[in-house]
This record gives C-alpha cells, structure tokens and sequence, in this order.
C-alpha cells in the first residue's frame, strides 16, 4: 500500500549555504578588542583629553550590536544530525556539514537526526486470514532520508512513524495463516524470512512520504490470542498427531510390501491370499501399534 499526499506539493530536501564559524570566532575577538580599546582610550581621564563621548558610546554601542549579532549565527551541527533552515516561512535547504556553522541569525534552524531509529511496537491484536485472533509485535529500524519531506510534509514524522507502523503490521498479519500443518501455504509462524521481506516493503511504501526509510523490520512476538490459546494448542497437537499418523502407516504399507515381496522372490514361503491377508494384518498391527508386540508361538500348522 502507498500513501500519496493529494493537493500538495511534496518536499525536497536540498543543501543550504551556511559558512564555517571558526572565522566568525575571530571577529568576535576583534570585536571585544574594539570594545577594550574604546574603554581604555577613554576611562583613564573621564574624556579630559578631548575625546567626544558621542564618538565613545557610538562605538561601544556599535561593537556591542555586532558582536551580538554574530554571536547569535553560531550553531553546532553533530555526527549524523542536520539542520533544516528557514527564511520567513520559506524553505533554504538542509545543512549536513558537521561542526561548529554560522548563518545569519534571522534564518531560523530545526535541528533533526539522521540517526538510526529502533522501535519495538507495542503488541497488537488483530485477525489471520483465516479469522483466528492473534497477538503479533515486531522491531523496525528506520532513519529520516530526507530532512524536508520530514519536516514540511508531515505534522509529527516521529508519531507518523509509530502510526504506519501498526498500520503496516495489522496489514501483513492479515495476509496469512498463523499456521498450517499442510506445509502449502505461507505462514507467519513457519516462513519468517517471507513475512519479514512483506513487512519491509509495506512499511517503505507507507513511510516515504515523509522522507523515511526503513532498513530492517521483523516479528519479535507471535501468538494466538489467549481467549483460543488453548484451544488452538489442542488443534496443533491434534493435527501434529494425526500427521504422524499418516506418515506413519505410509512407511508401514511399504516395509510390508517389501517384506512380502522378498519373501515370494526367495521362495521362504508360499502363501495363497487368505494367508497373505492374514499376514499383512499381523505385519500392520505391529508396525502401527503404539504398543510392543506380544509374539505367540504356533506350534500346530497355519491350515488346520
């Protein structure tokens, strides 16, 4: 399933103009030497040397004003963290560059991670293709791809993350049969690797409208709901035996087949099929009994 975003224009993340703030360091410094050197050009004899104070306090006024103003452009930019900048509302793109950045003040900055994410979703309850209420949770990591699209194009991306999240698992858990002994269909207990890959691919489509990509999702838990636990447990165990069963007596026809057929090539004995029956009777009951057998002697002849 795919979201699109209908009637509004989709985001994308460019690169902004920022400068280094390490040369803007120095202009601070200069700046606070210009202020000391106003004081100590003035202070000693109050202005009687002739200085107009006029000249003191527009400079002192005038390196204050810059120097706050230069102070107020710094801003510091972490590994794997960016800063989307803004002018009046309108979009100035993306700083990735990592360390200390200067821009000018009235350029707002929203500092968002590009980092990893891992969330364990809380445990859901929701309907297998077959009906049967089941419990399912699952891990995701995902990261923001583009930093525009995350924050111009969704309210919230980090509670839109959690929502589609849920959304995505309800969606796949429905797809299949929690189990089948049959071994025809795909399953969410017996084919992990195939519901995993469906997680993945429904969770990218419904996230990349807000500029995230998921790098890993699977199932962490995986349940019938406890209202049918046990009865779904008694299910299994009747089908497991019943499976056993068959395999069972399919492997008993064959050894008796066998048994027969090499009794009749190395001519041990001849039996008309009376006999043969009988034999094969004898011959299943011990192969299929879950009981040993008790052997009984017959000392007489077979055709009495």
């Amino acid at each position: 399933m795919t979201i699109e975003l209908k009637g509004m224009n989709t985001s994308r993340e460019t690169a902004g103009s920022t400068m280094s703030g390490y040369p803007w360091l120095l202009v601070l410094l200069a700046l606070l030497a210009l202020a000391a050197w106003d004081f100590a050009a003035w202070l000693p004899d109050g202005g009687a040397s002739g200085a107009p104070v006029a000249l003191f306090v527009s400079v002192l006024v005038g390196a204050s004003l810059l120097f706050l103003l230069v102070l107020l452009g710094f801003f510091m930019i972490q590994p794997n963290q960016a800063a989307v900048l803004t002018l009046f509302g309108e979009y100035r793109g993306t700083e990735r560059t990592e360390g200390l950045r200067w821009v000018w003040p009235w350029i707002m900055r929203q500092k968002i991670s590009v980092r990893a994410h891992n969330i364990h979703s809380e445990r859901v309850k929701i309907n297998d293709l077959r009906g049967n209420p089941i419990d399912i949770a699952c891990n995701v990591v995902w990261r923001v791809r583009d930093t525009a699209q995350a924050v111009f194009d969704v309210d919230d991306y980090k509670q839109f993350v959690n929502i589609q999240i849920e959304a995505g698992l309800r969606t796949v858990g429905s797809r299949h049969p929690y189990d089948d002994f049959e071994g025809e269909a795909t399953t969410l207990r017996g084919s992990g690797e195939v519901v995993n890959h469906e997680l993945l691919e429904e969770l990218n489509d419904r996230v990349k409208v807000a500029g995230i990509v998921v790098d890993e999702a699977g199932l962490t838990h995986l349940a019938y709901a406890s209202e049918i636990a046990q009865a779904m447990l008694r299910r299994q165990q009747a089908e497991a035996v019943i499976a056993a069963r068959a395999k069972l007596v399919i492997g008993a026809v064959g050894m008796v087949e066998d048994a027969l057929t090499k009794l009749s090539q190395d001519g041990i004995v001849d039996l008309d099929n009376e006999r043969r029956a009988t034999m094969v009777s004898n011959l299943m009951v011990v192969l299929c009994g879950e009981r040993e057998a008790q052997p009984v002697v017959n000392a007489g002849t077979l055709y009495q």
